[in-house]
């Protein structure tokens, strides 16, 4: 490959590779960029010259990129966000806003954050808007890249950990995240299920039949990991991607599931189901906000990250106590 003058690299060119990979349509991404097709198709064919490499290749409607384009993308993208944030105003006052935010968190997460930062928005940014969508995967950081998201709200254990890890070796981080608050999971039955009647052990749990919250619908999750750690497994019946339906079920059968404790009051469940601690150890379930790098600098997130953190503030001051109660130690009489 021969060397790249930048001097005489045309930076528009890297405007339109960003838009292309970002829709993976020529046209759409002329639209975007207020071009003809043909001109879209000339910026790539020039930018090919100078990359000495296809970068894309037609598929069905679309195009598809190659390795060396997915490759060049997240610098390319980053680097042009950098540049946009730096060169535009970097106020950004709430009263007078109308941005939208897009926020990815499971119903449990949203019912616990969503009322203290509706309150916020309410009161500090009239015109702020937020469109919350289902959290589909305990690794959002695709959600986060392609701009799908502002904001991933979790338990991301395999993320946190990964980010860790780059961190210490001082590889290229992408994304950044807060800790908002630590949760615990909890065994959830009917008020009048069996198990309720006494403390639940290990072998009963792995005896009983379960239901499975899965965002991915793959089941298997991270109580499994666990169990297998202990040469343990459970028999899975059912997968939801929804805590709520979640606890629904259980309410009215003999399975068991798995909830976040705070959930099962929040939800406002407790007068048909009680919980008992899992009979197995878990490590801490930390709750984090991620989002991209590139946003770092941006005003209107800055804001939102801080309307996040003080949302969960407030949840840690005002949550009330769970309505669910923890079944009797002792058999009932």
């Amino acid at each position: 490959m021969q060397p790249i003058n930048f001097r005489s690299l045309d930076l528009n060119l890297l405007r339109v590779f960003d838009e292309v990979m970002g829709e993976r349509n020529l046209t759409r991404a002329a639209e975007k960029l207020s071009l003809t097709q043909p001109a879209v198709s000339n910026a790539l064919r020039r930018l090919r010259e100078v990359l000495g490499d296809d970068l894309v290749v037609r598929k069905g409607q679309g195009v598809e990129p190659t390795p060396r384009a997915l490759a060049l993308w997240p610098p390319v993208r980053q680097a042009l966000a950098q540049l946009q944030q730096s060169l535009a105003p970097g106020a950004f006052d709430p009263a007078s806003a109308n941005s939208t935010f897009v926020l990815a968190m499971a119903d449990a997460t949203g019912a616990t954050l969503i009322p203290p930062l509706v309150e916020i928005v309410e009161r500090e940014a009239p015109g702020v808007s937020l469109r919350v969508v289902p959290l589909t995967t305990r690794d959002p950081r695709g959600l986060l890249d392609d701009d799908s998201t502002d904001m991933a709200v979790g338990y991301f254990p395999a993320v946190m950990a990964d980010l860790t890890a780059r961190a210490q070796t001082d590889s290229v981080i992408a994304h950044e995240s807060l800790r908002l608050y630590d949760g615990e999971y909890v065994c959830v039955m009917r008020q009048d299920h069996p198990l309720a009647r006494e403390p639940l052990t290990l072998d009963q749990y792995c005896a009983a039949r379960h239901l499975l919250v899965s965002f991915s619908g793959k089941p298997y999750g991270f109580i499994d990991e666990a169990l297998t750690a202990l040469g343990r497994e459970r028999r899975i019946v059912l997968t939801v991607n929804q805590f709520f339906t979640a606890g629904r079920v259980v309410a009215t059968t003999d399975l068991l599931t798995v909830l976040p404790r705070h959930f099962v009051g929040v939800a406002s469940l407790g007068g048909e189901l009680v919980w008992r601690p899992l009979p197995m150890p878990l490590p801490t379930v930390h709750v984090d906000a991620l989002w991209h790098r590139r946003r770092r600098h941006d005003a209107a997130h800055r804001w939102l990250r801080d309307a996040m953190a003080r949302s969960a503030l407030h949840t840690a001051a005002q949550t009330p106590a769970a309505r669910a109660r923890p079944a009797p130690d002792n058999p009932r009489t």
